[in-house]
């Protein structure tokens, strides 16, 4: 029996490259905690860590901290 790989969250710089799958909460979605799933662009958080996710660029130009990395 095979398992997946358990999510990682993404508060940690190091574990997030552009081009990896992401699910982030966009800027008006913080109220709610919906999520987004997109691919990053860019990186825009410069700290190693952050306690609410690192903030990317997704390539479709939304902004959002990384909740989860799916790939």
């Amino acid at each position: 029996m095979k398992s997946e790989p358990a999510p990682v969250n993404g508060r940690m710089r190091a574990a997030i490259r552009p081009g990896m799958t992401v699910d982030v909460v966009l800027k008006r979605d913080q109220r709610t905690g919906k999520r987004t799933r997109g691919v990053v662009a860019e990186l825009l958080t410069n700290s190693s860590f952050h306690p609410h996710g690192i903030k990317v660029r997704l390539r479709d130009g939304q902004v959002g901290r990384v909740q989860m990395i799916i790939g």
